[in-house]
C-alpha cells in the first residue's frame, strides 16, 4: 500500500504484544546468574523500551550486581529460550493492522532486536501484515532519535501530514515529535504508566483499547487524505 504515501508505523512491546512476563523472566535468569534477587515483574516492565542493553543495565542496576561485559548476550540467550512462551498480541490488535493496511503502508519501529522481534510475530500469526520490521540494532539510531522512522517516511513517500506513530511510551512520543509526526498512544501498554499525570493530560491521541485505536487510525487517514 506504499503508493498512497502513507505511513503507520507501531511500536512493538507494549503497542502490539504484551511481553512483560518473559523479559521479566529473562531478565531474573541474568540476574540471579549473576548472584543477584530477582526483581518484580512491574518493575523490570517499567525498564522497557530503550533496547536490551539499557533493559540489562537497568535491571542489574536495581539488583545490584555488576555487569559483565557479556551480560546483554547472555540475556539474549536467555530470552530467546521463552519468546513467546507467556508473550501474546493485545486483543484486537490483528484487526487495528489488518484495517491499517487498508489505508498505507505499515510497519514496526521498535528498540527490540530484530531477529526475535520477528520470531515473536511470525509465532503470533502477525509478522506477514507488516511492510517492514525495524529493530534497535540496525544502522540507524534506536528511538527516540527520529533517523529510522524518518528513513520509513522516505521509503513510503510519506510526510509528516501522511504519518502516524502508535506507541504506548514517552519514547514513543518522544520519536513521533522528533520526526514531527502524528502520534497515538495506548494506555494498555506497561510503558504508558511512565507518562505523569501531566503528560497524559496534554497528550492529544490515547487510545484505551483496540476498538478507539482502530478509530484513531481512520481519523488519521481522514485528515491525511
Amino acid at each position: 500500500m506504499g503508493h498512497l504515501h502513507r505511513l503507520i508505523a507501531f511500536d512493538l512491546d507494549g503497542t502490539l504484544i504484551d511481553s512483560r512476563r518473559d523479559l521479566a523472566e529473562s531478565a531474573n535468569d541474568l540476574v540471579v546468574e549473576l548472584g543477584g534477587t530477582p526483581l518484580p515483574e512491574h518493575d523490570i516492565a517499567g525498564m522497557v523500551g530503550e533496547g536490551a542493553s539499557m533493559l540489562v543495565r537497568r535491571a542489574l542496576i536495581a539488583a545490584r550486581v555488576e555487569e559483565p561485559p557479556d551480560a546483554v548476550a547472555r540475556f539474549l540467550e536467555f530470552y530467546d529460550r521463552r519468546l513467546l512462551n507467556h508473550t501474546r498480541a493485545y486483543p484486537g490488535i490483528a484487526d487495528v493492522v489488518h484495517q491499517a493496511k487498508d489505508h498505507g503502508r505499515v510497519v514496526v519501529l521498535t528498540n527490540k532486536p530484530k531477529r526475535p522481534s520477528e520470531q515473536i510475530l511470525e509465532g503470533l500469526g502477525l509478522l506477514d501484515l507488516f511492510d517492514d520490521v525495524v529493530g534497535g540494532d540496525g544502522p540507524l539510531p534506536r528511538k527516540p532519535d527520529p533517523a529510522a522512522l524518518l528513513a520509513l517516511m522516505d521509503a513510503a513517500g510519506a510526510g509528516t501530514s501522511t504519518t502516524l506513530m502508535g506507541g504506548d511510551s514517552p519514547v514513543d512520543y518522544q520519536t513521533a515529535v522528533n520526526a514531527d509526526v502524528q502520534c497515538c498512544l495506548v494506555s494498555f501498554g506497561f510503558g504508558f504508566a511512565k507518562f505523569s499525570r501531566e503528560d497524559v493530560a496534554a497528550l492529544t491521541c490515547v487510545a484505551d483499547d483496540a476498538a478507539a485505536l482502530q478509530r484513531a487510525i481512520l481519523d488519521f487517514v481522514s485528515a491525511s487524505v
